[in-house]
């Protein structure tokens, strides 16, 4: 990419926008169009429509999304479905009409079988049925992906796509009702410090793994893939390694100074028993990531400290 050309992220604000911005910024790439939602609504489909035949971006990163754990997507399926089918047509849509060099669609590791070969390849994609509890997600980015890659065979547009694995870092949701697993214990190991408890209760078994990749690393890849990757074919994007819930619990109390007891809620589901990408397409390109579990946990209570905690 050069230096001067015009980037536009939809979803700048969010953990992955925000860090695509702070990696763009820092190799001084400065030509970034930003519109918050209060600026431009993404599922407004004239909305998009007119600022995309104004602005002209050359380059485009779709990293918008109606996003939670467990409880929001079992709860909202139809909010889930909708929203990021609307917001990702429109986008994918007014970037081909209006002569985007590239796309880089970001999907997820939710879009794979529930009982998807581990760790799992892109080509497990559409094998078998997805997790119920994510299926409404799993299935706007699905589409997503396969209107990145119909635009691309019909027309020859340079959109590609990738899969990124569990992510987390700073501009996190912490909202215990919509979070993702990490910053949720994150979120209750601080409380319970703070509150003097004794227990620290976690959702389901402990037994899933899962995979975790810092939204520095995250972004450090997009920017590896928009330079050297240009098939339509997916690629997944993590570090390769996992570890079990219960392991992910003990690690964050261990950051976070809490050093009660963990109990396990064995009502609530577990969600998908393991989910671990297979990241050697990635790692043959040449990229690898450089922040370990315990470091990005440890960056992040001190971003959640300074910017939520207070």
């Amino acid at each position: 990419m050069e230096k001067s050309e015009k980037i536009f992220i939809a979803g700048h604000c969010g953990m992955v926008g925000s860090a695509l911005t702070r990696a763009l910024e820092s190799r001084g790439f400065a030509n970034l169009i930003k519109r918050d939602r209060s600026q431009l609504d993404l599922g407004d489909d004239a909305a998009v429509t007119t600022f995309f035949a104004k602005e002209k971006p050359e380059v485009v990163i779709f990293a918008a999304a109606k996003v939670g754990g467990i409880k929001a997507n079992n709860d909202q399926p139809v909010e889930f479905l909708l929203e990021n089918l609307r917001v990702q047509n429109n986008v994918i849509a007014a970037a081909h009409e209006n002569g985007a060099r590239k796309l880089l669609f970001l999907g997820s590791s939710c879009i794979y079988p529930k009982l998807a070969p581990q760790p799992i390849p892109e080509s497990a994609l559409l094998s078998g049925p997805l997790e119920p509890t994510n299926e409404a997600y799993a299935i706007a980015k699905i589409a997503g992906v396969k209107l990145c890659q119909a635009f691309s065979r019909e027309y020859g547009a340079n959109f590609i796509s990738a899969m990124p694995t569990n992510l987390y870092g700073p501009n996190d949701n912490f909202d215990l009702e919509t979070s993702h697993v990490l910053a949720a214990l994150l979120r209750k190991a601080h409380d319970a410090k703070k509150g003097g408890a004794h227990e620290l209760v976690v959702w389901g078994t402990g037994t899933p793994r899962r995979e975790f990749l810092h939204v520095d690393d995250c972004a450090s890849a997009c920017l590896y893939l928009l330079e050297k990757y240009d098939s339509p074919e997916i690629i997944n994007v993590g570090c390769g390694e996992d570890v079990s819930i219960r392991e992910l619990a003990e690690l964050i109390c261990d950051v976070v100074g809490f050093d009660g007891e963990l109990s396990w809620d064995k009502t609530k589901p577990d969600g998908t028993p393991r989910k671990l990408l297979d990241v050697s397409k990635l790692r043959g390109l040449g990229w690898t990531p450089t922040i370990p579990l315990r470091d990005g946990v440890a960056r992040t209570y001190e971003w959640f400290l300074k910017n939520v905690a207070r």
